[in-house]
């Protein structure tokens, strides 16, 4: 069994956008998928109430419990957990990297949202955990995402190849339980899910590789 953890100090960067959108990438998949809301919050907790199907399978818990539960989890054949963390929090932030495979930090391209996940990024490195930082709600027009990565770069860390857009159709999607890619299949959104998705498997599994539990 594999574990993502999705975390970010800052609130209103995508965390739960990215934990739904590959949570339902990865049961297309065909892997058992579950995902854990740590965030107060509750916000893909919501999403799964509102959503028809009854896959990924949600628990919101607290952080004190994410050990027992993931154990669980393992035990029950699930292939894949992705943990969508709480933001400023940075005792949660901890518990959670400690059980993942790979750490994504999403952040917008703002200065202010980039610089502000530098807490985020100790944690991650004083664990030494495989991480990448997450662009997201990217204007397809600017300067601001040349900046972010020059920033993200200068913190020493890795940049993910897949940009998340400024779309209309995640909003949509996560209002009424649908992950973008279900919402408007052959959207730009979805494109950037399944790009984002395919750079997940990879640094978890491996290029070209089958998982593993």
């Amino acid at each position: 069994m594999k574990v993502i953890a999705i975390l970010s100090q800052k609130g209103g960067v995508g965390k739960t956008t990215l934990t739904t959108c590959l949570a339902v990438a990865a049961e297309a998949d065909g892997k058992k998928t579950a995902i854990l809301d740590l965030d107060p919050q509750a916000t893909a907790s919501f999403w799964s109430d509102e959503r028809e199907a009854e896959t990924p399978a949600v628990s919101s818990l607290q952080a004190v419990r994410l050990s027992a539960v993931i154990n669980a989890a393992k035990s029950a054949g699930t292939d894949l957990v992705i943990i969508d963390g709480a933001a400023v929090a940075r005792d949660v932030a901890q518990m959670a990297a400690q059980h993942a495979d790979l750490v994504l930090i999403p952040t917008r391209a703002a200065v202010f949202d980039t610089m502000s996940m530098v807490h985020t990024l100790e944690v991650v490195k004083q664990l030494g955990k495989p991480a990448a930082v997450v662009l997201t709600f990217v204007s397809p027009r600017g300067y601001e995402r040349a900046d972010a990565e020059a920033t993200i770069a200068e913190l020493g860390t890795e940049v993910c190849p897949v940009v998340i857009g400024d779309r209309k159709a995640f909003s949509r999607a996560q209002s009424t339980g649908l992950a973008a890619q279900e919402y408007e299949p052959k959207g730009k959104a979805a494109a950037e899910v399944d790009a984002l998705y395919k750079y997940t498997s990879i640094r978890l599994y491996g290029a070209a590789k089958e998982p593993t539990r």
